[in-house]
Parts: structure tokens; sequence; C-alpha cells
């Protein structure tokens, strides 16, 4: 599988993950998140970016729903819960945003 953008191919795994962390880009991920159907707002550029920081900073982490909810309510200042992230990423905040954020595919069970 492969995505198109500005007439160069980018290459994905079936699941539509990135191949190449290096091939991501904010531009890339829009059009990764319409294939989704989800518009991205400013609370998912921040949970993207959580995500690509835990991974790219912290040895490849994935964080699951749990620190998600605490790093998203601390970042935000107001207490959430799953189904906030959940409204932003029905697929799993995870593994949906993961994919949106450019990472590769989790192999963890995942979820809460």
């Amino acid at each position: 599988m492969a995505l198109e953008l500005n007439g160069t191919t980018i290459e994905t795994n079936e699941a539509g993950h990135l191949l190449e962390l290096s091939d991501w880009s904010k531009e890339l991920a829009e059009v990764m998140a319409a294939a989704d159907n989800i518009e991205l707002t400013e609370k998912h550029w921040d949970l993207i970016n959580f995500l690509r920081e835990e991974y790219i900073e912290n040895n490849q982490t994935q964080p699951n729903t749990r620190k998600i909810v605490k790093a998203m309510s601390d970042a935000w200042g107001e207490k959430i819960s799953q189904r906030d992230v959940y409204d932003l990423f029905p697929g799993d905040p995870s593994k949906q945003g993961g994919k949106i954020a450019g990472l590769p595919e989790s192999r963890r069970k995942g979820g809460y």
C-alpha cells in the first residue's frame, strides 16, 4: 500500500502505517487523517505530538490509552476521560493516532 503526496509515493504497510518514520510530515498526517474521515483539530495535534515525542525521545515507547489520557489531561489543564481521546481517534487513540503520527504499527494488545 502507498500514499501519494505532492507527486511523491510514500510506502506504508498493509494497515497504512509508514514504513519510514522520516517520511512523516504534518501535510501527510492531514492526508492520512482525511482517509480515516478525521479533521485534525488543535487537540488532535496535541495528541499526535505527544505520541511522536514519546516514540522518538523515549526509546520507541508507544503509550497506552491510560497514559494518553493522563498526558492530555495535563496538557489541556482539565480532567478528561478515555471517551474524550476516543472521540478524537475512534479507531483507538494509541493505534489510529499513532498511525497518523507516522509511528510503526503497535504490536501490543493495548487499550486501557
